[in-house]
């Protein structure tokens, strides 16, 4: 069997074979091959090599990062080019000042050292990479596998990307779908909700935060108001803190809130926020449904087709200079908005279930820059929209 690569590491080898002066910093959600991605372009690399985890019980502290520094210092005597890899770095206390230093005294010294550090943690990794690593690193998104790369990897169809999500690991469970739905609530839902939202601020209702994620795996791609998410939560305190926890959520590649699209700004704040799950398998292996059963249940499929629209644009378009919103005033509705660099789109989802009215041809008339699309009957199919690159589709 060919072991299949993602276009990431053909990137970062290329990067690093360049010999560019900076940091090179992978970062996306859990069980999404970043190590794999790691020990690809470490086997490919022209020289040492020295790989550690930081993936421990109790996180260790910055001597962690200093050990391994000098193992892979000692590899590079007589000026051998050596790749340092360093996994789960965010777990590591004060790890972005310890590698500031350390990387400092290597730009010196020039002593042929090479790093890539990986990250599973979004807001852990951009809060020490903005505050210590400023103008030091490249940043490189390993986000969830998309429709072409799990069919041209494990050769699943439209419709089983659609229920299975993204997960390459566990693919090969979707024919036994009790162990499947035991990995991922094991494996992922269970290890980032306990260990790594945890580890990013302080909780201080913890029960309230996985009440939230329940509640909100009832209704992807739905737009769900906090006043609401309150009556529905026991002990919610207040908007401001539901807030909060959905933007840890957020950071831990789990479901995002997406903001109202208004005029003149590029987002409302407190508006209601549109539910929307990185991941279909996190919302599908929670609810218990087997695969056939939400088949064949149109609205409910046209939620899931709905919310892998947004996974697809929120895992393929980075978000430094692209946005994603939703738009409603009254009765119009346009289920996406997307802000890129140099274009506004409007993007309806048709399933082909029951239907909302209209609201392209409002949002349009309101912004007449934005560029109508259509995903599903009518429009671009969804087997061409999620096969495609999404940076390259909507320029």
């Amino acid at each position: 069997m060919i072991e299949y690569r993602r276009a990431l590491v053909g990137s970062i080898s290329r990067d690093l074979s360049r010999g560019l002066p900076f940091l090179h910093v992978i970062v996306g959600p859990r069980q999404t091959g970043k190590t794999t991605a790691a020990q690809q372009i470490a086997s490919a690399w022209d020289g040492e090599t020295v790989f550690a985890a930081a993936d421990a019980p109790l996180p260790p502290g910055p001597e962690w990062v200093q050990a391994q520094w000098e193992i892979a210092l000692s590899k590079s005597a007589g000026r051998r080019k050596v790749l340092l890899v360093l996994d789960e770095i965010q777990k590591v206390r004060g790890w972005s000042e310890i590698v500031k230093l350390l990387w400092d005294r290597e730009r010196r010294e020039r002593r042929g050292l090479f790093v890539l550090l990986l990250g599973s943690s979004s807001l852990l990794m951009q809060k020490g990479m903005s505050e210590s690593l400023a103008g030091r690193f490249l940043a490189h998104r390993c986000g969830h596998w998309g429709y072409g790369e799990m069919r041209q990897a494990f050769g699943l169809t439209l419709d089983e990307w659609v229920y299975f999500g993204g997960y390459p690991g566990a693919a090969a469970l979707r024919t036994d779908e009790p162990a499947w739905r035991r990995y991922i609530a094991d494996s992922l839902i269970e290890t980032v909700l306990s260990r790594d939202v945890l580890q990013m601020a302080t909780v201080s209702k913890p029960a309230l935060l996985r009440h939230l994620f329940g509640l909100a795996v009832g209704h992807p791609a739905q737009i769900l108001s906090f006043n609401k998410m309150l009556g529905q939560l026991q002990d919610a305190g207040n908007t401001t803190t539901l807030a909060h926890y959905l933007h840890l959520l957020d950071g831990a590649f789990l479901v995002g809130g997406l903001e109202r699209y208004s005029a003149g700004r590029a987002r409302k704040r407190g508006s209601s926020p549109k539910l929307a799950f990185w991941n279909n398998a996190l919302v599908t292996a929670y609810l218990g449904e087997d695969f056939r059963r939400a088949r064949q249940d149109s609205a409910w499929w046209g939620r899931l087709l709905e919310n892998a629209v947004a996974a697809h644009l929120l895992n393929g378009l980075d978000p430094a200079t692209h946005g994603l919103y939703y738009w409603r005033e009254g009765d119009d509705e346009v289920d996406y908005v997307l802000r890129t660099p140099k274009s506004l789109f409007a993007l309806e989802v048709k399933s082909g279930a029951a239907e909302r009215p209209a609201g392209l041809g409002a949002f349009c008339r309101r912004y007449p820059q934005a560029r109508p699309y259509i995903v599903g009957p009518g429009g671009l199919s969804f087997e061409e929209f999620f096969a495609a690159d999404p940076e390259r589709l909507l320029v």
